[in-house]
């Protein structure tokens, strides 16, 4: 729902602006809404320990829900790994909070089909994570024989309906890395869906053309994909802008300039085979600003405000909610949420950083004024 409130003469006014879709309103010395069903984060890394503690307010504060990434050291391989970690996200979440921890197996060679049955009947677990071995953060246990050593598991999967998570990019040295999830679709994906039709996949985090042609080319509530608010908003020039940009390094690292547009009209369009996955992924300020940087970027706290900037730069304002709040939950076979979450055009400024005990971690954004504010009813 979008509401226009009239302020006051002296309040702070905006410029007369267009919103594009099925109504379209002008407004003029107005502050603008708008009311959503809250959304959910179907891609998130809350880690563990003292960085779990100090970052799971910032998703709990914006998100009914959140598939969470299982990538720890140890990883979590198991159904009594993934109960153990979500009662430590449950202790970690503020007084009061409903925010529900969605949990994720990491599949590895030795991933058996029992495990998945026990994941399925845990009612906790739901979905199986593949990172290829070296794709990025603590995956060097993921798989090396997706087709060979996985293959019972994954037509367990299809019998369990549970979905298959995918960092789609291959780790072949040969490959530049730019090119890595155009040749993940081309040599494991497309083989994947035409061997399993039934297995129903989430692209992650996905950043080119390329993988949107190929989720719009399979057919609708099989295969989806998670978009993140810096593939949307970032090219790869932000990495080396006025020097190198740790805190814009992410994987998959950003593109050119034609494929985020590419992901922008992919997301803005309606379709119901994108939704939001914030990759949201936090390190410490100086494991990222070091000779060999970690790869991540921190988007938990501004991620809905970018978001809603993406929609409105293109006048799509009337289909954030599909994308924010609708299109997860109908993929997964999950119910809607039935709160809501309010989202005020306000300018606001980001924290330069958010500083803890044990060091400091550097949002997207730190420092510049965003125009959208969000806050849960």
């Amino acid at each position: 729902m979008i509401k226009s409130l009239v302020l006051p003469i002296k309040a702070v006014k905006f410029p007369t602006t267009k919103f594009e879709g099925s109504n379209q309103l002008r407004y003029k010395e107005t502050k603008m809404e708008l009311t959503i069903t809250r959304p959910d984060d179907w891609h998130l890394h809350l880690r563990d320990g003292e960085l779990l503690q100090a970052v799971v307010p910032h998703s709990a504060s914006h998100f009914g829900r959140g598939i969470v990434m299982p990538n720890l050291k140890p990883p979590v391989t198991t159904t009594a790994a993934a109960v153990a970690y979500r009662q430590s996200i449950l202790k970690a979440l503020p007084s009061g909070s409903d925010f529900t921890p969605l949990m994720t197996l990491y599949l590895t060679d030795t991933t058996s089909p029992k495990e998945i049955k026990l994941a399925r009947k845990s009612g906790v677990v739901y979905a199986v994570k593949l990172y290829p071995a070296g794709a990025t953060t603590n995956s060097q246990d993921g798989v090396t024989d997706l087709f060979g050593k996985c293959l019972p598991v994954l037509e367990e999967m299809v019998e369990q309906n549970m979905p298959l998570l995918v960092h789609g990019e291959v780790t072949d040295p040969d490959v530049d890395v730019f090119d890595r999830e155009k040749v993940f679709i081309d040599s494991v994906l497309q083989p994947l869906i035409k061997r399993l039709p039934q297995l129903k996949v989430v692209m992650e985090h996905i950043t080119t053309m390329d993988a949107v042609k190929f989720v719009q080319s399979c057919e609708e509530g099989s295969v989806a994909a998670t978009v993140t608010p810096q593939h949307l908003l970032l090219n790869r020039n932000a990495l080396f802008q006025g020097g190198m940009q740790p805190h814009n390094y992410c994987l998959p690292v950003l593109k050119r300039e034609i494929h985020r547009q590419a992901l922008v009209s992919a997301v803005t369009s309606g379709s119901k085979r994108f939704f939001l996955g914030t990759d949201s992924a936090p390190h410490e300020k100086r494991r990222k600003e070091c000779p060999c940087g970690c790869a991540g970027i921190y988007s938990a706290p501004v991620a809905l405000s970018l978001y809603a900037k993406v929609f409105e730069e293109v006048g799509a304002l009337d289909k954030l909610e599909a994308f924010t709040s609708f299109n997860g939950p109908d993929f997964y076979g999950l119910p809607r949420n039935t709160s809501k979450t309010k989202l005020s055009r306000t300018s606001w400024k980001v924290p330069a950083c958010f500083s803890f005990p044990f060091g400091d971690i550097i949002p997207m954004f730190a420092g510049e004024t965003l125009e959208w504010q969000s806050s849960f009813n």
